[in-house]
């Protein structure tokens, strides 16, 4: 009989994508991919050490997978496997803990899968991380996500990710294009761009510093391939996108008008303690590009509450900068500290109690900027792409410029893409339309 394997994801896009390559690696060797929740002889927890809770969770997932075979074999890759490796390796029940370079070879790693008394680590020092492995996740059947960029060559004081994944380095043109066929070729609708910091692709696409390409060049490539109807990209650094890439998605054949452009702070005081490579101001000038040639584009935004040296007065400069933009909904992270990171030995840390109270304002500031962009967008003509979940009697999609509609369930509606008139907001904030051919209320 095959051997079954299940897989646990936390964090990213792009650790959904790196999963979804690992799994195949297995089933070419053999394994029947299963659900977490099922029985299997391995479980693979793919981790992420962005937030604090990303961390406490693994033991609950490992616990999840004991529960479901107890003598499983349980392995840990991805970025707290890297940064932390000992320390996953104690938790009860893990058998194989695989750092940055390890985490695509692992199926070299089991020979056998006897359970181990103490977990086995395989992680190399970060500056060993200098080769690129391209992959893609196909979620759903409507969307894929794929890989472009890994790494990130930044020295935010906040952030473990260079440490976690290496310098900054990119795939080919050639194998970008490569995997794009080969997801449009599944008949899914809609790719998503995903890396640590798109915005940097070409750096280190031959292995080397060597330059050749640019993230313009990408989206230029991309756009040329036939199949694919829908292009997202991710999210991107505001100083690396570039006006003209901002006027090329205006007229593009497949990107679609939603940019997710990370802020962190409207204080250019917090920004420079951040030790990021722009200022409010710079933010602003981008925002305005977009709107000025797609002013139906929807805009997203991340923000980090609670950073050390955030008075009351920094934090209400973000808030009012925020309330001013014209933008469409924020992520918001409260701070935390992380080892290794400058921002961890920072004085004036704010207390928690204060970061929640900043973090819940944000999400309310962020609800009434979603509403208002919704309410802008009614009676507008757009394309929804239907996604394949039914939810309580319900189907959702999102237009191309990132509104999310309901209709009750029709499976026929799956994978489609339809034209309709953007009618009214229901009562859970999601929008109802008309279809535009039939012109039939739902």
């Amino acid at each position: 009989m095959k051997k079954k394997v299940a897989f646990y994801t936390l964090g990213c896009k792009l650790n959904f994508s790196e999963t979804s390559t690992i799994a195949r690696n297995f089933q070419e060797e053999g394994f029947d991919r299963v659900d977490f929740s099922e029985h299997a002889d391995m479980y693979v927890i793919n981790t992420c050490s962005v937030t604090e809770n990303a961390d406490k969770r693994f033991k609950n997932i490992v616990k999840q997978a004991q529960k479901a075979n107890p003598n499983a074999f349980v392995a840990a890759v991805g970025c707290y496997a890297q940064l932390k490796p000992e320390e996953l390796a104690s938790v009860h029940g893990v058998d194989l803990v695989l750092g940055a370079t390890e985490k695509f070879k692992i199926t070299d790693y089991i020979n056998d899968l006897s359970k181990n008394d103490f977990g086995e680590v395989h992680s190399c020092e970060i500056v060993e991380a200098d080769f690129y492995v391209g992959s893609y996740a196909i979620g759903d059947r409507t969307r894929a996500f794929l890989k472009v960029q890994d790494g990130c060559d930044y020295k935010c004081t906040y952030c473990t990710i260079p440490l976690a994944r290496g310098i900054s380095r990119s795939d080919t043109l050639e194998n970008v294009l490569k995997n794009a066929k080969e997801i449009a070729a599944q008949d899914i609708k809609e790719i998503v761009l995903t890396g640590v910091n798109i915005g940097d692709y070409g750096k280190g696409e031959f292995g080397n510093k060597k330059h050749e390409h640019t993230f313009y060049d990408l989206v230029n490539a991309l756009d040329t391939i036939e199949g694919i109807h829908r292009l997202r990209i991710s999210s991107i650094e505001p100083n690396l996108l570039k006006n003209k890439t901002i006027d090329f998605v205006a007229q593009s054949n497949s990107f679609v008008p939603h940019f997710h452009i990370p802020l962190q702070s409207g204080s250019d005081e917090i920004l420079k303690l951040m030790r990021r490579r722009y200022l409010s101001g710079l933010y602003v000038d981008r925002v305005a590009r977009i709107k000025e040639v797609m002013p139906h584009a929807c805009i997203g935004v991340d923000v980090i509450v609670g950073f050390p040296g955030e008075t009351d007065e920094l934090f209400l400069e973000t808030y009012h900068f925020l309330n001013e933009l014209d933008i469409s909904y924020l992520h918001v992270f409260t701070y935390s500290e992380r080892d290794n990171t400058v921002a961890a030995e920072m004085d004036n840390v704010v207390p928690q109690k204060v970061r929640s109270k900043r973090s819940k304002m944000l999400r309310g500031l962020s609800a009434k900027k979603r509403r208002a962009f919704y309410e802008s967008q009614l009676g507008s003509i757009r394309t929804v792409l239907f996604e394949g979940e039914n939810k309580e009697g319900y189907i959702h999609g999102f237009t191309e410029n990132y509104v999310k509609v309901k209709a009750p369930w029709n499976p026929e509606l799956v994978n489609e893409l339809k034209q309709i008139e953007l009618t009214k907001i229901d009562e859970d904030g999601l929008v109802r339309f008309n279809f535009v051919a039939e012109k039939v209320e739902v």
